[in-house]
Order: structure tokens, then sequence, then C-alpha cells
């Protein structure tokens, strides 16, 4: 599919489409800045007919159908325009036909019904008249988006809570100026909805102070928006100029109700009006000190020191041996998949809301754990074989590394590292696993506006342990669940109604390392103070001087020190450098747990 653009060059398109503009409709409009918004607010009043909030439904008939004007650059077949599902590269993911059979009625996802999508809550004016029905700056939605843009200002998306089959998106906001939820909706509808916002605080400027902001309107005839909101909607106007189905609709509209856009009708007006965009060229500076920590057999940590920015950094691309690995918003990452005894180098790059790219960080090297180690890794579940992205909640199966894992009342369109596999009342099991389990990790995250809380980890049908969840990323370990031989991995969402997306699942192997003393190493084999004072720990048991090598490892089986000969000339073992925690120290055929405080 191709969207052709709209140039100010004195083509034939060009005459065409402003021959509909009445003679003499902008003759009126000779000023800048605040007056000439005034100006247009007059002219665009006049003859404005108020024809109902029913009345959308027989606008669209005509405003919101796709090249039912004969202007060419969609898929030509008349269904409806939705640009929350309108593909602008390839085939709609689905498409609407026009009338009551497709209009909403009720809802639950995707390619439900169409609606009637005000592009200024009309929260905001108290669904009054005649704001409620301009046809304007109210499109022909899909019911499911229209719900979850619900009243949330128009932005730059940085992290996605919600993504629709286009690509729209719903999330934390990287605007410059805003920090809370926005909508985002595809490059390519950018300049349509800024030109409907700018239509609405011109056509509507001297009730404006009436109106709630919604953290977008601004409370005064001019410039009428929030400086974050105008200098986004600046931009994303002149990123996407005026196209022809834009001008096709504004001509339909003007049929119906009788005054037009003149922001699409003359796009200078919008500089004319509001200035120039600012635009942003300064690139962050390079993050620094970038170190590995943490090595398992198929993880590896990250942490940086933050870029700065004249505007502000929103993400950093992470790159695993020259590759992109994922993009973040934070200083620290954990990236998991990794192959045991292996090295991988990486470096981190800063961008900022503009797009702009700082030059990458240092590079650091990192080498996993040997498999089969002492806490190494029995296997991983990332969720890249889950089936077809989908919205519907239902039975969701599959199979990786010859395991077999069902997800109920669960969905397959979110993501967190990378694809998620998203519960609501339901639960995360896997098949039958050989070797044990030592610990497990896993991360959560709400993907839609529920509240925090914990899913429950179950072994064999026993609790083993609790997983929080909340509205950012969360990774938990939990250590110690030591269970041997065949295993049954099961998450719980017992917290009815609340949407958790859980991704990045591994666990280590049982290991008698990760168990407790038994009641003949403790007769034979001791140590004191536990917790642990001054650094020092001592042993107490027999044939010391016979054992030829001690171990300290932490809880995930990272080897943290190694003594050979430990007790040759004394009891004692020098802690110094080692920080606060639980360890468990390894002799030739003894283990024992202690606490360093």
């Amino acid at each position: 599919m191709k969207r052709i653009l709209f140039s100010f060059v004195l083509s034939i398109v060009f005459i065409n489409a402003f021959a509909q503009i009445p003679a003499g409709y902008y003759n009126n409009a000779t000023g800048t800045g605040a007056t000439l918004k005034s100006q247009l607010k007059t002219i665009i009043t006049n003859g404005h007919m108020d024809m109902g909030y029913a009345g959308l439904w027989v606008a669209y008939q005509t405003t919101d159908r796709d090249n039912i004007s004969g202007i060419p650059g969609l898929e030509n077949d008349g269904s409806i325009l939705d640009i929350y599902s309108e593909n602008p590269s390839g085939a709609d993911p689905y498409n609407y036909v026009v009338g009551p059979t497709n209009q909403c009625g009720n809802y639950n996802s995707e390619a439900d019904c169409y609606n009637r999508e005000h592009i200024v809550p009309q929260s905001l004016f108290n669904e009054a008249s005649p704001m409620v029905s301009d046809v304007h700056f109210i499109r022909a939605t899909d019911g499911k988006v229209n719900g979850m843009r619900s009243n949330f200002p128009f932005g730059k998306v940085g992290t996605a809570s919600f993504t629709s089959l286009n690509g729209s998106k719903l999330g934390t906001s990287v605007s410059p100026g805003y920090s809370g939820t926005v909508f985002e909706p595809l490059d390519a509808f950018k300049g349509d909805v800024a030109r409907m916002i700018f239509y609405f605080v011109t056509r509507y400027e001297t009730q404006l102070s009436g109106f709630s902001s919604g953290d977008m309107l601004g409370g005064s005839a001019y410039p009428g928006l929030q400086t974050w909101e105008l200098n986004q909607l600046l931009a994303w106007n002149a990123m996407d100029p005026v196209s022809q189905t834009e001008i096709a609709r504004n001509n339909a509209s003007y049929a119906h109700q009788g005054n037009r856009n003149p922001y699409i009708d003359n796009p200078f007006y919008v500089n004319l009006v509001w200035g120039s965009p600012v635009v942003d060229t300064q690139v962050p500076t390079v993050p620094t000190n970038l170190t590995t920590s943490n090595p398992t057999s198929n993880t590896i940590s990250l942490s940086w020191t933050a870029s700065t920015d004249n505007v502000g950094v929103v993400a950093y691309d992470i790159y695993k041996d020259g590759v992109l690995y994922a993009t973040v918003s934070g200083t620290t990452a954990t990236i998991s998949g990794l192959n045991p005894s292996t090295t991988y180098n990486f470096y981190v790059i800063a961008k900022d809301a503009a797009g702009n790219a700082s030059a990458a960080s240092n590079t650091g090297s990192g080498t996993t754990l040997a498999g089969g180690q002492p806490g190494g890794s029995c296997g991983t579940e990332d969720f890249t074989n889950i089936p077809a992205s989908s919205s519907s909640y239902g039975i969701q199966t599959w199979t990786s590394s010859n395991i077999t894992w069902t997800a109920t009342d669960a969905r397959t369109d979110q993501t967190i590292n990378g694809r998620a596999i998203s519960i609501r009342n339901g639960n995360l099991t896997s098949s039958t696993i050989s070797g044990g389990i030592g610990s497990l990790t896993v991360t959560t995250k709400l993907p839609f506006s529920d509240t925090a809380g914990n899913l429950t980890l179950q072994i064999n049908g026993n609790n083993v342990g609790t997983i929080p969840f909340g509205t950012t990323a969360i990774t938990t370990t939990i250590s110690n669940i030591n269970v041997a031989n065949n295993v049954v991995i099961k998450i719980i969402n017992a917290e009815t109604g609340k949407r958790i997306s859980i991704d990045d699942l591994s666990w280590t192997c049982y290991n008698t390392l990760n168990t407790s003393e038994t009641a003949k190493q403790k007769s034979l084999f001791s140590i004191y103070p536990n917790p642990v004072k001054n650094n020092e720990l001592f042993v107490k048991g027999e044939n010391l001087n016979k054992v030829s090598k001690a171990e300290i490892y932490d809880l995930s089986g990272k080897l943290i020190k190694t003594i050979e000969n430990p007790f040759k000339n004394s009891n004692k073992i020098n802690l110094h450098g080692i920080t606060k925690g639980v360890y468990i120290l390894k002799t030739d055929s003894t283990s024992a747990k202690f606490i360093i405080e």
C-alpha cells in the first residue's frame, strides 16, 4: 500500500483538491499567530451545522471510506479507513464494512466493531454540542483500540503496555516535557492527528478555558495546547504532510457539516499560527562504564552510567557481538539465552526522543559459566515459540527444548524483553522436567492498567514461593527450592481479573550444594559463627588437614572464591572482600550454608 503525500507544487492534484474550497473562503485570514488563529476560528465557525452524534454514522459513509472519493493511495475497497488498523506497508489485519453491521456495540478484542473515536476526548468538554458530533476530529476506529487509547493524550511511547495489530501503541511517554501515559499512532497518521487537534483548538478556542486539559489542552485561546503537546504535534505535522486521503476527507466533511479544516486546506497556516517546530539535532553523550557481572551458564548482567542529552535520553540499544539484542529504558539489563562457557562482547548506544543516537559505549566482555556447574542452568523459556500474536484469551500450548508448556486464559500479543505470555485468570504449567530444580528466575510486568500483586510458584503441586508483579518489569529469583528428580513447574495467577505478562523464565538444576547439611555432616563438619563476624569463618570437623579444596558459592551458583588446602595451617577461612549475603561453603565431601552480615 502506498500513501501519496500532498505537495505544495501546483500539480493537477493540488488544483483539483483546492477547487472544492469555496471562492474567497479564506480571504479574511491575513494575520499571524494568535490573530490568524482567531480569524480562522471565525471562518470555520460560520456555516458549521451540528448534524448530531448519530449523524457521524452517516458522515462516515463518505468521510472515512477507503478511496470512496476516487483518490488513489490505499486498498481502494471502500471499507472503513481506520487509522488504528490501517497497515501502510501491506494488508490490513482486518477491515470493516460501512454501515450498522460492524458498528459498536460491545467488543472484547480487535476486529469486533468500529466506533466513534474523539481524537480530543469528549470527557474534556463534558460531551457537549457541537463538539461531541464534529466530524473533523472524530474518526471511525476499531472499538477495542479506541477503548485502550481511552482519554490519554497523543505522544511518543517509550515502553509500550499495549500494541494494536497495526502497531499503534499505548505506553509511557518519551515526548519531551511529559512522562505520563500517551497513545502513539503510526507515522503515516501522526500528521492527520496533529491537524485534527489543531482544528479543534482553533474552532473552539473561546471555550477552551472551560474545558478540562486532559494533559493536552491549554486553558486559554492561544496557543490552545500545553507546550509539550504543541511541540510534539508540530513535529508530527512536519514529519507527515497532508495526504490526498486527508483532502478527500476534508471535502466530504465540508459537504456533511458545512465547514473545513484550514490546516489541511493550507498547511502553511500551522507555522503561521504557532511557528516552526523545534528540531532536536543534538546527540546524547556516550554511555560509560559498561560492566558485566553475575554470569550463569546462560545469562550475563550489564550495567552502565547514564548518558545525558539536551532534551532527554529515552532508550538504550544493547548490542551483543555487534548485533542489536534489545532496547531498554534503564541502565541495567540481564542478557539471557546465552551458551555455557562462552565469551560475549557487549556495548550500548543511547537515543533521544528525536532518534539521535550516541556513539557506542566501551565494550564489556563476559563469560558464561560451564553447564552443569553448581547452580548452572537446567533450562530456559523465552516464549519465542508461543502461538501467533493474538489479543484473545484462551488456552495456549507450545513446545520448546522438549518441554511442552500450557498457559490457560492467556494471550500472546504482549512483550517485555521479547515475546511474552500474558495470563489473566489462569496459570502457566510445564510438562515433566528431569534434573530437579534448585532456583527459578522469571520476569513479570503488568501490560495494562491493573494493580501490583503476586503470582504463586508451585513445584509438583506444592507452593514454594511468590513472584511479584507491577507496572514495570520485575525480575525475581526464588532460591533454595531444592526439589530433586522430576519436577513440574506451575505459575498461578490467583488475583482475579489482573493481567500479567511473563518472560525470561529459567531455572537451575537440583544439586546437593543447595541442600541443608545432613545430620551426619553436622556431626563431622560444622561452621561458626553463623552469621559470620569480622569476616572470619571457622570450621570444626574430622581430618580437616586432608581437605584439598574449599569453594564458596553464592545462591545463584556463581563461584566466589576458591582456597587450595584451606585447613593446612588453621581452621579459619578469610572472607574479606565478600559482600553481605547468604553463601555456601563446599569442601571435598561436605557443604554448609552461612550468612555474612
